[in-house]
């Protein structure tokens, strides 16, 4: 609190958090992460990581690492039980307008490549939220072993169920000032059994045993299922399997509806539930013939999940010296592959605004560079939100899923190279850390945060005439 730069408390370990962690610790800015679990077990099977990220990571310094850590992804084959493929996505155009590849990530390695960029004495574990509170020159936070922590900024990077925003949320409502739509509950309207096999001989899957690998998507004949495959650096098979649900739900009504069936939903008990009900779904590759049962049975149990696929973007993201980042402010649908990454530009944005604040900010400066990072978040955020709804709408069954199936497997090659070129236009770094130079023939959009880090940098670090 001595320092002229802002004390920033992060709570959540996540990969957004993580990220601003790094960030903030290569602009000499001093700040804490807290985690509420004793060690954070990263959900999901793996990440489809390309242009939108691979400059941070450069500027980071752990480029080399990711690369190493990944499997190029030229392109995606979706298809149908008993209909075969039914088209393919090529990734290639993005290759020459920004000149990055998608790779395939496990999510456990990525996370902890991340885990390594943050010191560890700025890592607190076993750190759960219990209250939050703000003055006008201080935000505190209690947690459950009765500590209490003080500083300048609060960014709640803690998940879907952000404590962190139940809290501001509460103290919004109180004072009236809460939307509606954001007292409402997180909706869902399928779940996934995610989960990575052990390393595995490749010489069963062929298409997987080459440096660059496409990834699966196939849907059942008459049940409302999907399942994708794809191939890891590490000789696993990263997997997953989403339920479209027939109705909307929400954790809440779930947790009612399961406490009155005497039933967990969301242990390993239903996890072992959607395997078994799940086994027989046949794979679109491989030597022979083998079903997710065969990935299943390689797969440690540990390693299986079953989660619920929320989907909202809400309108409040900060009040006051108390911000919220990733999950906590918008959870996107998997299928446009763009929740972490998200949650990472957020970071990357906040990371730029609040090593441009001025020296021992004000509240208002303060809640002003929140207010700069919704502005500019909120449009990309939505953008993409609404690019992932779209791509499930493909998957979904009945006549909705049937007319988005019809018009995406005829959608002229043109058309989806204007796609991908509003798709790749978000490449946001660091102003106060070396530009990456321009790769491939399309330029990013201007980032307002990392024109305004670059100007404060370049203004801290100029030579005196």
């Amino acid at each position: 609190m001595s320092s002229d730069k802002p004390t920033v408390l992060i709570v959540g370990a996540g990969l957004g958090g993580l990220m601003l962690g790094a960030l903030l610790e290569k602009a000499n800015i001093p700040y804490a992460i807290f985690e509420r679990t004793s060690v954070v077990k990263p959900l999901g099977s793996a990440l489809m990581i390309g242009a939108a990220i691979i400059p941070i990571m450069e500027q980071l310094g752990c480029v080399e690492e990711f690369l190493a850590l990944g499997k190029a992804t030229p392109e995606v084959t979706v298809g149908k039980v008993g209909r075969g493929a039914l088209y393919t996505v090529s990734t290639r155009p993005q290759v020459e307008y920004t000149g990055y590849y998608n790779y395939i990530v496990a999510r456990p390695f990525f996370y902890d490549m991340m885990l390594r960029q943050v010191p560890k004495d700025k890592l607190h574990f076993s750190k759960r939220v219990l209250t939050v509170s703000q003055e006008q020159e201080r935000v505190t936070i209690q947690t459950s072993d009765n500590c209490v922590y003080e500083g300048d900024i609060l960014v709640g990077a803690d998940g879907a169920y952000s404590a962190v925003r139940k809290r501001m949320y509460e103290a919004l409502k109180q004072e009236g000032r809460l939307p509606k739509s954001d007292q409402e509950e997180l909706p869902f309207k399928s779940t996934c059994l995610v989960g990575q096999t052990q390393p595995v001989d490749f010489a069963d899957f062929p298409e997987f045993n080459k440096e660059q690998v496409a990834f699966y998507n196939t849907m059942a004949a008459d049940q409302p299922f999907t399942w994708v495959i794809f191939a890891t650096a590490q000789s696993t098979i990263a997997w997953m399997v989403i339920h479209h649900l027939d109705k909307e739900s929400s954790k809440a009504a779930e947790e009612q509806r399961f406490r009155e069936s005497e039933n967990s939903q969301w242990g390993s008990h239903a996890a072992k539930e959607m395997c078994d009900e799940t086994r027989d779904f046949p794979l679109p590759i491989g030597t022979k013939k083998m079903t997710m049962g065969d990935l299943y049975d390689l797969t440690p149990p540990d390693m299986i999940s079953k989660v619920m696929l929320e989907e909202k973007v809400f309108q409040t993201w900060y009040s006051g010296r108390i911000g919220l980042l990733g999950d906590a402010c918008h959870k996107l649908n998997p299928s446009g592959a763009q929740g972490a990454v998200s949650a990472m530009h957020d970071a990357i944005a906040l990371a730029n605004l609040i090593y441009a604040l001025p020296p021992r900010p004000h509240a208002s400066d303060i809640e002003k560079m929140f207010s700069e990072y919704q502005s500019e978040r909120f449009v990309h955020v939505t953008e993409s939100f609404n690019n992932s709804k779209a791509i499930s709408k493909v998957m979904e069954r009945g006549m909705v899923g049937a007319i988005a199936l019809f018009i995406r497997t005829h959608f002229p090659s043109w058309l989806m190279k204007i796609m991908i070129r509003r798709q790749i236009l978000n490449r946001p770094q660091a102003g106060f850390l070396e530009t990456i130079p321009l790769k491939g023939s399309i330029p990013a959009i201007v980032s307002p945060s990392t024109e305004k880090a670059k100007a404060v940098y370049e203004q801290r670090t100029a030579t005196p005439i």
